[in-house]
């Protein structure tokens, strides 16, 4: 019996040294936990508040500022941007700067107080309905408290006079743009492709070099007068092939069995998708240089998986997250991707709505681009 004991202390004391020399496994053990907690627990928020607003105000009046003040006061809606005219506010909701473009008419407090009951339009960007739908259900407290409390300025009405009672003094009318009905797949499947493109696309590239060293054919091919960016450029090409026939697959069946629209260019999408599938595969590469092993390859490509899916904007809103999170999405390509695709399939936007978008998934794809044809000059020497 005490020889057994000894023998398993032995396997034990072991593997505890060869999971301490195996850092990457022994960092993904501890990192992932840490990492849920943090994003479960701080940054992801289903009911998102603070939702950027636009205000298009063809008057400047009492009853305007009250209800641009019963309007933040839900914390649900943060107004950050003032448009002049109405091409200006459908420009940023279709560019997703803001969520929701409240449009005040011009006459709007005269008629109120005629008793005429005017119209106050609200278009929503429902791409996300999750997003949209807590701020919207506020807006029918939002007549009230706005009116109750113009009424009591201007006709200085006590407390219980009966005007907390009274009809609303004018209307609300919410426009929910490109996904009025509220479809689920119409923002679930657009967020596949980005989704499903990322995990393959990180896993393939991520096993090449590493591969090539398990092998053994990595040294035949150091010796070849070839470049490292070639080396690169050429273990790239064959997965944005692959890639490209996913996509077309994970594109034709949100068409066709989920009836995803494709309201903008098609072209422009095949382009910007091939830039994301080229951003992915640039990140995977830079893992295959960074990797010991396969195993490694993969547990890295899953510990930057992660945090793409879920802050994102693919499983909870983008919105809803504080700020600090919001900073670390914009380093992800998913981010962007996701964007990207929701705009052109669902918004019709065009490259001028997508800028930001497209340099930021450019300026991801050059950065590892640099790292991985800098960690290969290494691997060279």
């Amino acid at each position: 019996m005490r020889e057994f004991l000894r023998r398993v202390v032995a396997m034990v004391r072991k593997e505890f040294l060869q999971l301490l020399r195996d850092r990457v496994s022994f960092a993904t053990m501890i990192m992932i936990p840490l990492l849920q907690l943090v994003l479960f627990g701080y940054a992801i928020n289903t009911q998102p508040r603070h939702l950027p607003t636009a205000v298009l105000a063809y008057e400047n009046t009492s009853l305007t500022r009250a209800i641009l003040a019963a309007l933040e006061n839900t914390k649900y809606f943060a107004v950050t941007r003032h448009p002049a005219t109405e091409d200006e506010a459908e420009a940023l909701l279709r560019s997703g700067e803001v969520l929701f473009v409240v449009e005040i008419p011009a006459g709007f407090e005269r008629a109120v107080r005629r008793g005429e009951s005017p119209a106050m339009l609200v278009a929503a960007d429902a791409t996300d309905p999750v997003a949209a739908g807590s701020a919207l259900g506020t807006l029918s407290q939002l007549v009230q408290s706005a009116t109750v409390r113009e009424r009591f300025a201007t006709e200085g009405g006590p407390s219980g006079s009966g005007l907390e009672d009274a009809p609303p003094a004018f209307e609300v009318r919410v426009h929910p743009r490109y996904n009025p009905a509220a479809v689920t797949q119409l923002n679930i499947v657009p967020g596949l492709l980005g989704t499903i493109l990322t995990m393959t696309m990180l896993i393939f590239t991520a096993l090449s070099v590493t591969r090539e060293i398990e092998r053994g054919t990595m040294e035949t091919l150091l010796a070849m007068p070839i470049r490292p960016v070639e080396v690169m450029l050429g273990k790239i090409a064959p997965y944005v092939m692959v890639g490209a026939i996913q996509a077309s697959m994970i594109l034709g069946a949100g068409v066709f069995i989920f009836g995803v629209p494709v309201v903008g260019n098609l072209a422009l999408l095949t382009g910007l998708t091939g830039l994301f599938i080229v951003t992915n595969l640039s990140i995977g590469y830079t893992f295959s240089t960074l990797a010991q092993n396969q195993l490694q390859a993969v547990q890295m490509s899953f510990m930057y998986f992660l945090p793409n899916i879920l802050l994102s904007g693919f499983m909870f809103p983008f919105a809803g997250m504080p700020v600090w999170a919001q900073w670390i999405s914009e380093t992800l390509p998913l981010t962007h991707y996701l964007r990207m695709v929701r705009g052109i399939l669902l918004k019709g936007a065009d490259a001028s709505d997508l800028t930001r978008d497209i340099a930021g998934l450019t300026v991801i794809m050059l950065v590892a681009m640099f790292i991985a044809v800098r960690r290969f000059r290494q691997t060279l020497d």
